[in-house]
């Protein structure tokens, strides 16, 4: 009798097995789809081609954050940086384009290599230093960018960028915003990355294991001080896009972004435990947030009750992540 009850309960698990892989591949999408659809019956505005293409240029800066953050966070670690890395590039951005009066393409090369190098930073004080979590060095450097975009412009803001700078985030391509363009661009890239070389393998076996990745030759804190610029970089790009929206940098700007990073990667499939995630289920957890905060908007929730539901969303994610856990350790 026992024999039939596991018998029958293994045909019940091989059934389920393609229905589970479906929602572990497609589960954001699918998510993306139903809030989608959810909104649309709420409020006759939502699926209209202005607001969606609304939602594609409110979901840029986020997608950049986060496309630099999937990367630490697939090592299981984390950048608490980016948001006053975006700061420090855009407040030195408009020190060398618009107070100094230099070239754009200087002001631009600035603003990416300030990210790098903070990113650079943040890998070395893991690796070198040898901090027990990347929570720790990303937490200082954090506070170190604000403070220093903070006291250079003795907290005054910077406005008047050149057109050069401008572009990425002001302009259209018909309807489609130049800096969706750039997103899409962005992903596919690191898509090819992650998939197809050999960094980007050495990035998932780190965080599935870094003591067998070292073991196998890998050279884990080359590739972990990798993974951090390109972090830091990705939040330089993101100030780029953020400046040309707005035509104004200002030490503040950034404030609390990393959280939003944070949890697009996570509701996008990843896991915090590292090894686990991908490229578009980044995007598409980048486009749930800024979706489901337009979707609040155009019903006039209160900003106060949108960091609620927010903050829901993100717990219900990471729950999601455990339970996938769980049952792949009993597997």
């Amino acid at each position: 009798m026992s024999q039939v009850v596991i018998q029958t309960e293994n045909e019940v698990t091989k059934k389920n097995r393609p229905l589970k892989k479906l929602l572990s591949k497609f589960g954001p999408l699918i998510g993306l789809v139903l809030l989608s659809s959810v909104l649309t019956l709420l409020s006759d505005k939502f699926l209209t081609v202005n607001n969606i293409m609304n939602i594609a240029r409110q979901s840029t800066i986020n997608a950049l954050l986060a496309i630099g953050m999937l990367l630490p966070i697939l090592t299981a670690g984390i950048d608490l940086s980016v948001g006053s890395v975006l700061a420090i590039s855009v407040m030195f951005m408009g020190i060398v384009s618009v107070n100094l009066g230099m070239s754009p393409i200087v002001g631009i090369l600035v603003c990416l290599l300030m990210g790098a190098g903070f990113g650079w930073l943040n890998g070395i004080l893991l690796t070198k230093l040898r901090l027990p979590h990347p929570f720790i060095s990303t937490l200082g450097t954090m506070n170190i960018a604000r403070g220093i975009a903070l006291i250079v412009t003795a907290a005054a803001p910077i406005a008047g960028f050149p057109y050069m700078i401008q572009f990425l985030g002001r302009e259209f391509v018909g309807p489609i915003p130049v800096s969706f363009l750039l997103v899409i661009v962005v992903y596919v890239i690191f898509h090819i990355f992650l998939t197809r070389t050999q960094t980007g393998r050495y990035i998932y076996a780190i965080g599935g294991n870094p003591e067998a990745a070292r073991l196998s030759g890998i050279n884990v804190d080359r590739v972990l001080i990798i993974v951090y610029t390109i972090s830091g970089l990705m939040a330089g790009l993101a100030g780029l896009v953020m400046v040309g929206r707005v035509n104004s940098a200002f030490p503040l700007a950034g404030l609390s972004y990393e959280l939003d990073a944070i949890a697009a990667v996570i509701i996008g499939g990843a896991s915090f435990l590292g090894g686990v995630g991908t490229v578009w289920g980044t995007l598409i957890g980048a486009l749930i947030i800024a979706v489901l905060r337009n979707g609040l908007n155009l019903l006039n929730v209160s900003a106060d009750f949108q960091m609620t539901v927010i903050g829901a969303v993100i717990i219900a994610a990471v729950y999601v992540d455990v339970l996938r856990q769980r049952k792949s350790k009993k597997s």
